[in-house]
């Protein structure tokens, strides 16, 4: 058989390279626990320390529970020893202390996205100076294209996300979309697993950055949204997502071996 490519095109090299992709990239053999403690520290080595703004959670493997991290805790200090386990009224199942008020809308966006496995809320400063000027975060740079299409924007602040409104609020804005952008505020990505988020969060934020950079220089100009869409589905794939959480988590483990304790 000839492995002469020069004839094929693009969609048949489109699907050549997601064949292979799926024979060749593989993941990580992290818990769901240790997965999620890695996010908060490569988050926390990628720009999206705010104190202790900001929760990161996980379903847990009973209906109705997620895993995340203790009040009080700053993401650098996450590790897959100090996590919940709570409930969707916040209660604590395992583990000392207490979670984030806030996460109460973490509740009702699992109730609402059966597709959700995990939840990222940050402050990061690109994403939360970019709120600021109450407009949509504007994809339109090849690296940014896993989010083209696919955030939302709730243009008004809700104020604190502490009750039961916000969290219905939140959940109704974000709609089918991955991400969700909060004017005042910051982002929101929910995702099918720990390290598409992660690294949607991780985009997001360069993607604020780049907006920023870029308007501050001119008129953002807007891509072709077929070719926008050609890039999302083809940077998203979960075996990307996969080998690139890898990287960031063999990154971050140089300097946080502790987190997986």
């Amino acid at each position: 058989m000839s492995n002469d490519t020069f004839d094929l095109n693009k969609d048949q090299l489109i699907k050549q390279s997601f064949d292979q992709m799926d024979v060749h990239l593989q993941g990580t053999q992290y818990s769901k626990a240790q997965k999620l403690a890695l996010t908060c520290r490569i988050l926390f080595d990628n720009g999206h320390d705010s104190g202790l703004a900001g929760q990161i959670t996980a379903r847990a493997e009973q209906p109705g529970t997620y895993l995340t991290q203790r009040l009080g805790l700053g993401f650098d200090e996450i590790s897959a020893s100090n996590l919940l386990l709570v409930d969707e009224n916040l209660e604590v199942l395992q583990g000392d202390g207490m979670a984030n008020p806030a996460n109460r809308f973490h509740s009702w966006l699992y109730r609402a996205r059966p597709d959700v496995q995990c939840i990222i809320h940050t402050h990061a400063v690109h994403t939360a100076a970019l709120s600021m000027l109450e407009v949509p975060l504007e994809i339109s740079h090849m690296d940014n294209c896993v989010l083209y299409d696919d955030v939302a924007f709730l243009p008004k602040w809700p104020g604190v996300p502490v009750g039961n409104e916000e969290g219905a609020l939140i959940a109704e804005a974000i709609g089918d979309k991955r991400a969700l952008f909060l004017a005042h505020h910051g982002l929101l990505v929910a995702c099918p697993s720990i390290e598409e988020a992660c690294i949607l969060a991780i985009a997001f934020e360069r993607a604020a950055r780049m907006h920023l950079l870029a308007a501050s220089a001119g008129k953002i100009q807007p891509i072709d949204p077929d070719l926008g869409r050609e890039a999302h589905d083809w940077i998203l794939r979960s075996q990307r997502s996969a080998v690139g959480f890898a990287y960031y988590a063999r990154r971050s483990l140089r300097k946080n071996e502790d987190c997986l304790a």
